[in-house]
């Protein structure tokens, strides 16, 4: 069975309802990035970002997988599929996908202050000053912050290079490290680039670009697998 790796990005998640920080609507809106996805944010004002996070998972709960998550989940039977994401939703868990790794965490998680290896699943949407782990610390989302190490980098690029088909949809390309994922597959290895607004890609072999949403170019490119593959 052929391994297929999937990065996806905001736009996937987009056409569920979920807003990104680009779009003029974007769940950042109001607020200054720093202010609330940064270690410093954090340091000032750790309730305005708890906060914002319990109206992500709100909004998230109201949300359900689109055309684009479940047939990437459909894949698995016939590819053996990891899908890379960008997006902090548990969106393509929903839709039935079971290899996912997620680069900039998982909203529906809170980690302790005092050690990062504390994860902890959440049951419902709240998360508030004075939910401490089991060493005391206050508890913070599990998000991996502007100026923070991608500790899933690494399993990230493993996954990449032993690809034997690489698929991109609904991301601009513009976030590193994630961004810099394209550039890691081998020029032998077909690569295929889902989005409306396609980001620029350099030229190189095997690249296959289709300007759709990801609810129809996934489609597209799932049948041209299953004919070519």
């Amino acid at each position: 069975m052929k391994k297929l790796v999937v990065l996806t990005g905001a736009g996937i998640s987009a056409e569920s309802g979920i807003a990104t920080f680009r779009d003029s609507n974007g769940l950042w809106e109001g607020h200054d990035v720093m202010e609330v996805a940064s270690p410093q944010g954090w340091s000032r004002n750790p309730e305005l970002v708890l906060n914002f996070y319990n109206e992500r998972r709100k909004a998230a709960l109201k949300a359900e997988p689109n055309a684009g998550h479940l047939t990437l989940a459909k894949l698995e039977k016939d590819f053996d599929v990891t899908v890379i994401t960008q997006n902090v939703d548990n969106l393509h868990e929903r839709a039935g996908s079971s290899k996912v790794v997620h680069l900039h965490g998982q909203l529906f998680q809170s980690r302790s202050t005092a050690d990062e290896n504390l994860v902890y699943e959440m049951d419902g949407w709240e998360l508030k000053l004075g939910d401490r782990c089991e060493r005391g610390s206050q508890l913070r989302p599990n998000i991996v912050w502007f100026g923070e190490l991608v500790p899933m980098m690494e399993i990230a690029a493993k996954e990449t290079y032993e690809a034997d088909i690489f698929m991109v949809v609904g991301t601009s390309l513009v976030v590193y490290p994630a961004a810099g994922l394209l550039n890691m597959v081998p020029d032998h290895v077909p690569k295929f680039v889902i989005d409306p607004k396609l980001p620029q890609v350099s030229k190189r072999p095997n690249i296959y670009l289709y300007e759709e949403n990801a609810t129809t170019g996934v489609e597209q490119v799932r049948q041209r697998l299953l004919a070519d593959f």
